[in-house]
């Protein structure tokens, strides 16, 4: 019987689904995708068909308990799937988890142990971490015997060299633990497996990938391994975002407990969740709503926003001695043109140059927006970070640990 793959992106108070059809000696082929949001105010459970149609979209009675809530979501959502199995079995769900630390280098089946060991690294990402391993014990009390893999966002990172993840702190301290990991490793793991497909030959060379979204941060690349990436030890450095700081002196944060008197607790809230685009342009977190307002305050979080890729690229570049190719991806990095043209105009001196026209198409698919005689070739390639969970999940279900993207596969 044909079995069903789960993929989970559960957040604080909605859950992004996709659910994947493996059938033997196929490639994954995607069925529906869904939301459920508003958890805890007015859930909704909404669900798309791979054409995109709308499958279902209604209220759904959720507690506000923050364990019989998820908990509750979770059982509607698999009713509807067993609704509308067709046949298939559920045969196993796939997580994001955002941080996996020093140990977790590959995706890992889920065990009572590892819940415990990942829950440890709750503080280096507090935005994120508490509700992917929520979403794995509300799982696990539902269907027990349900197979969950963890697949991490910071595996991606682990090929780069000592020097790309080490601090100036002494040795006990980084032994500790405290080093550079980096983020959005499955959308980078995605886009690295997709890079033959549209540069050829540039593929396995100097790239710099440019994941703007919500969460934003630039990987760097050669032979399509991660050599450098913008975050650290947290989501919380690098580019400017939505609500984050992005990179801070370190010596801010002991002003801002030492003299302006703020607590722990208050500092972070400050840095996650009220700075970035939020917290510059005082308008909104939404790079969209940002673009269209006339505040001058919205024009300088645009400006600072830009300023930082700009800084960073021309570090990136540094780390891999050139530039290539340079690829944008994610929410922003797909959808805004304007954003797109002021990164590459402040690009211009490691070769950069920007085909407006290709810039200014209106397309869903992996497109070249540079110029025919550009040294760097510049694309737009939409990421799919549920696929990739999907592979890795089914890979391990097989028991070949993890899908090997550099070998092409479903």
């Amino acid at each position: 019987m044909t079995q069903t793959l789960l993929v989970i992106n559960s957040g604080s108070s909605s859950v992004k689904f996709a659910a994947y059809d493996a059938r033997p000696g196929s490639a994954l082929q995607r069925i529906a995708n869904g939301k459920i949001e508003g958890i805890g105010n007015a859930p909704r459970l909404r669900v798309w068909g791979q054409d995109g149609a709308s499958l279902e979209d209604r209220r759904i009675d959720v507690p506000a308990d923050p364990v019989r809530g998820p908990q509750e979501a979770f059982r509607q959502l698999f009713d509807w799937l067993g609704q509308h199995a067709a046949g298939r079995t559920l045969g196993a769900v796939g997580h994001r988890v955002v941080h996996g630390g020093e140990r977790f280098t590959r995706p890992a089946r889920v065990t009572p142990e590892i819940l415990s060991q990942l829950d440890g690294f709750t503080p280096l990402a507090p935005q994120h971490q508490p509700h992917n391993l929520s979403a794995i014990h509300a799982i696990a009390r539902l269907h027990p015997d349900l197979p969950q893999v963890a697949c991490f966002d910071t595996e991606f990172h682990t090929s780069q060299p000592w020097v790309a993840q080490a601090y100036a702190l002494p040795r006990r301290i980084t032994e500790a633990g405290v080093r550079r990991y980096g983020f959005h490793g499955l959308s980078y793991e995605y886009i690295a497996s997709m890079l033959p497909g549209h540069l050829g030959g540039v593929a396995n060379g100097r790239v710099v990938v440019a994941h703007l979204g919500n969460g934003a941060s630039l990987c760097a690349m050669r032979d399509r391994k991660s050599v450098a990436s913008t975050m650290g030890f947290t989501a919380l450095d690098g580019l400017v975002m939505g609500t984050r700081s992005g990179s801070l002196d370190p010596g801010v944060v002991l002003y801002l407990i030492g003299n302006l008197g703020m607590s722990l607790q208050a500092v972070e809230k400050l840095l996650y969740e009220q700075s970035g685009l939020l917290g510059v342009s005082g308008v909104s977190s939404d790079m969209r709503t940002v673009e269209a307002s006339e505040a001058p305050e919205a024009r300088q979080a645009i400006d600072l926003y830009v300023y930082r890729i700009a800084q960073q690229l021309g570090s990136l570049a540094a780390s891999l001695g050139g530039l290539e190719a340079l690829v944008f991806t994610a929410g922003i990095g797909e959808n805004s043109a304007s954003l797109r043209r002021r990164v590459c105009e402040d690009a211009a001196w490691l070769g950069v140059s920007l085909d407006e026209e290709a810039n200014q198409e209106q397309a869903s698919g992996a497109r070249c927006i540079s110029t025919g005689d550009s040294r760097v070739a510049v694309w737009v390639i939409p990421t799919n970070e549920e696929l990739m969970i999907a592979r890795h999940t089914q890979a391990v279900l097989q028991g070949r640990g993890a899908h090997d993207w550099r070998s092409g596969g479903a």
